[in-house]
């Protein structure tokens, strides 16, 4: 397939570096207005939110273990919340408003203590009016290292997003509208990467971390000039590392890769007319004494492994929106036929059961599901267990198993990650004794 040298949707495809700030403990994370260069550079800047002056936020990284503290302050003027995406973490450090904690008003603060019990690559976004507050900014990457981490010359962020704007750089309005809520989402008509870092050498070994923070878009993705291993899904490693390939990443999944660098590290999106470029991480000069050990597989993750036959078994039937019929619920989405969240829980558990859950997509749109505060597996056609993850992706008309250990106790929310979704019904939340 030719590559498409226009640049994708809408303008051209110039990477913006991430900031990486050394931080002290406990972490200030300061959600404000900032102003930034989405367009390339001499275009139009746009006013977004963000952290600490930047969007994204800082990157944050810890070592597995560690005890993290952070002090978030709004300094909107709306309410927000921080989520720690796909960390299994306390109850009340989640994020959710109304649900495991109060709304954190604008010009108020809100103290997040919590353990981070798996390496790996995660993120924080807003969790209030996310389908907005994400979309403006509000959302950062969150490392977490390996005890003793893989050998490799860079460990490098790359964060994937889209955004609706307008040639002079300023973001387009209408936000939460009903079209964009019952069909796909808000989607972007300019898109890029966003990379930790922009240079490598030929022959480096390099560690990419992919993490789609796109509030709706599902980035099919080819990556050129490294010949890599997929070794890790949602922070979660895999049982033995995976030839790279084409590469798909629904919103809030992230994949990590370890390879060789063998050019300009270049990120396409595969779409139906042809790939189109959203950015590179330019390969200058040469690696004289390159890693040439064999790329192994991370140290498995301490995630509980469910059981043969589960304690109980579940429905989750995703229901609504355009071309996708009536339903029982009160609002454009529902699962089950109850839109929003519930004032009990769709389901409780005691704390260890194993339980499956059929994801049934009876809607004309894809929805990728994710739960709060726990990993699972998805269940192969064959019903074996397969791939540990955070969010799965379930295609229209499609369906989706996966064996959750519910050992972590609180109130969790289950949703879709298509953000619009989530804000007209989409959501739910399951409680776990």
């Amino acid at each position: 397939m030719n590559v498409n040298r226009r640049s994708f949707l809408a303008g051209t495809t110039a990477a913006m570096v991430m900031p990486n700030v050394a931080l002290a403990s406990p972490t200030i994370l300061r959600a404000e207005p900032v102003v930034a260069q989405i367009l390339p550079e001499g275009d139009g800047t746009t006013a977004m939110l963000g952290f600490n002056g930047s969007t994204p936020g800082p990157e944050l990284r810890f070592r597995q273990g560690d005890e993290v503290s952070v002090q978030f302050e709004n300094q909107t003027d709306e309410g927000s919340s921080l989520h720690w995406h796909g960390i299994r973490l306390a109850n009340a450090m989640d994020g959710v408003p109304g649900l495991t904690q109060p709304l954190v008003l604008a010009g108020q603060r809100f103290d997040y203590q919590f353990q981070v019990p798996d390496a790996g690559t995660y993120w924080y976004h807003s969790h209030n009016r996310s389908w907005e507050q994400v979309a403006k900014g509000l959302f950062g990457p969150l490392i977490i290292e390996e005890q003793n981490p893989p050998l490799v010359d860079h460990d490098i962020t790359v964060m994937l997003d889209d955004w609706r704007i307008e040639e002079t750089g300023a973001l387009m309005g209408g936000f939460g509208n009903t079209h964009d809520f019952a069909h796909a989402g808000r989607m972007g008509n300019y898109a890029k990467i966003l990379p930790s870092r922009d240079t490598v050498r030929h022959g480096d070994r390099i560690r990419l971390r992919l993490i789609n923070t796109a509030t709706a878009r599902i980035f099919p993705l080819k990556i050129e000039g490294l010949d890599g291993m997929v070794v890790a899904l949602d922070g979660m490693p895999l049982q033995a590392p995976r030839p790279l390939a084409e590469v798909t990443l629904a919103p809030a999944q992230r994949i990590d890769v370890i390879g060789n660098v063998t050019g300009t590290v270049d990120f396409l999106f595969v779409a139906r007319d042809g790939l189109y470029e959203l950015g590179g991480i330019t390969a200058d000069g040469e690696n004289t004494t390159p890693i040439s050990d064999a790329i192994a597989e991370l140290p498995a993750a301490d995630v509980a492994t469910p059981k043969e036959q589960p304690d109980h078994s579940l429905t989750l039937r995703m229901e609504g929106g355009a071309m996708g019929g009536r339903h029982a619920g009160d609002d454009i989405w529902a699962f089950n036929g109850v839109s929003g969240l519930p004032d009990v829980p769709w389901a409780q558990f005691q704390r260890g059961q194993t339980v499956m859950i059929d994801l049934v997509n009876d809607t004309s749109f894809p929805h990728g599901i994710h739960l709060h505060g726990h990993h699972f597996n998805e269940v192969n056609p064959d019903g074996t267990l397969g791939d540990i993850r955070d969010t799965s992706l379930v295609d229209a008309r499609q369906s989706q198993k996966i064996a959750v250990v519910f050992d972590n106790p609180g109130k969790w929310l289950l949703h879709c990650h298509m953000l619009g979704h989530q804000a007209s019904g989409m959501k739910t939340w399951v409680e776990v004794l």
